[in-house]
């Protein structure tokens, strides 16, 4: 059974030099709970994430809302096994795939074939995964020889296209997906919408950072309400949207 859950996850970041200009850490971490530590307080720390607890399940279609600096990065993150907790534990069952950026991993001096294959194992897909997917990645990014080219050659759309028809490739349990999903230009932006919404279809469980009510409600079932790094609300999209608008009310 597919599943994520934190246990009183929390994480601190140091930061180093805060002695000396402690207005500009404060500026640096706007969002998280800072503190002194030390015997002498001498060593300033930003709480990120503060003992969060979550439980995802099997169909669970998940929203992180909330201000810049609230959080939603880092617990991203912490789902994804990229930050490892400071304090709680994390318990994963089944295979993550973090998508944060549409461009994973492309080498400039490798062709376009090339980038498939490093891309793809860089993503934890297999050798046979990759062999069987790339006809599909070759159709999808409408290259054609071009994949036979350094993609130093490309220009900045070509790039696009080849590294979201690899990070599209993928076949998640638990998707982990930031907002900024970019696909090129427009005649590209359709097929590519498409193409977002099979891979999330195919998904166990979908985990979204956005800063958009309209992008929430129309992938996720659920949100959570992050406000300097702790769980304020969580429950289902209209209860937590509601209840992030209170809070910017009361701003």
């Amino acid at each position: 059974m597919v599943s994520l859950v934190l246990d009183n996850a929390t994480v601190d970041f140091p930061i180093y030099g805060a002695q000396k200009s402690f207005r500009s850490a404060l500026r640096s971490a706007t969002g998280g709970l800072i503190k002194r530590e030390g015997r002498n307080q001498e060593r300033v720390v930003v709480r990120a994430l503060d003992n969060v607890s979550l439980n995802f399940r099997e169909g669970d279609r998940v929203g992180f809302i909330g201000h810049n600096g609230a959080g939603k990065s880092t617990l991203l993150r912490v789902c994804a096994g990229v930050y490892e907790p400071t304090q709680g534990s994390v318990k994963i069952e089944g295979n993550v795939s973090p998508l944060f950026n549409m461009s994973p991993g492309l080498d400039p001096e490798d062709t376009g074939y090339e980038n498939i294959v490093n891309c793809g194992l860089f993503l934890g897909m297999s050798w046979e995964e990759i062999d069987r997917k790339t006809p599909d990645i070759v159709e999808f990014s409408e290259l054609g020889e071009y994949l036979n080219l350094p993609v130093r050659t490309y220009s900045a759309g070509m790039m696009t296209r080849l590294g979201f028809a690899i990070a599209t490739a993928i076949d998640p349990e638990i998707l982990i997906l930031d907002e900024g999903l970019g696909a090129g230009d427009a005649r590209f932006a359709d097929k590519a919408k498409r193409r977002v919404d099979s891979l999330i279809a195919r998904a166990s469980i979908l985990i979204l950072a956005s800063h958009s009510d309209a992008l929430i409600q129309a992938m996720c079932n659920k949100a959570i309400l992050l406000q300097s790094g702790s769980v304020v609300k969580s429950g289902t999209v209209e209860e937590v949207l509601d209840a992030y608008k209170q809070v910017n009310q009361a701003v």
